[in-house]
């Protein structure tokens, strides 16, 4: 085994922590919204604003570390698949540091001085539309660092501003309720 392959496996490592971590906290949030449940909705929220720092964060600044070893060291800085890799880290990291984290830490705030009322479900459902976009993101992340596609990849790189188009469209393309109007109090 080579260094290259132990850095490959650190990277693949830390992705899967980072982005299914985030997932699954996501798909939590987005059942519960399906079933009306306010209370496993904002558990989603708190678990994902106390897992952002301790653990997303770390876990994508390692994925990225451990990615910018590998382009020093092996692969290079000038293929069109690192650089719309390192745009969408870019892109989701942002999002994670100015969405999410004050996001939920202001959610938070509002929930320990007043309890949950329609404001912080509304700043909830606001950060739930972010996370759409997010994962979207993600997922062109995850087919860039797969299919390594070049200039001359048309539809691959096509498919992937659908997906972005698709992820911002569901994302800010609506309005979009935590609850039922009937269930808020």
């Amino acid at each position: 085994m080579d260094w290259y392959t132990i850095v490959k496996f650190l990277h693949v490592t830390t992705a899967i922590l980072w982005v299914g971590g985030g997932f699954v906290l996501f798909l939590l949030g987005i059942l519960a919204e399906r079933a009306g449940n306010i209370e496993d909705k904002l558990q989603a929220m708190r678990a994902s604003g106390q897992l952002g720092g301790r653990f997303f964060a770390p876990m994508s600044m390692l994925t990225l570390i451990f990615g910018l070893i590998m382009c020093w060291f092996w692969v290079g800085f000038s293929d069109l698949w690192i650089l719309i890799g390192l745009a969408g880290y870019a892109t989701t990291f942002s999002i994670g540091m100015f969405i999410f984290k004050p996001t939920g830490e202001r959610m938070g705030a509002m929930i320990a001085k007043e309890g949950v009322t329609p404001e912080v479900l509304a700043i909830g459902q606001r950060m739930m539309s972010a996370a759409r976009f997010d994962y979207a993101v993600m997922l062109v992340i995850i087919a860039d660092m797969v299919l390594k596609p070049n200039v001359h990849d048309i539809g691959i790189l096509a498919g992937m501003v659908l997906v972005v188009l698709i992820g911002a469209t569901l994302a800010f393309g609506g309005n979009r309720r935590l609850v039922p109007s009937a269930a808020l109090p």
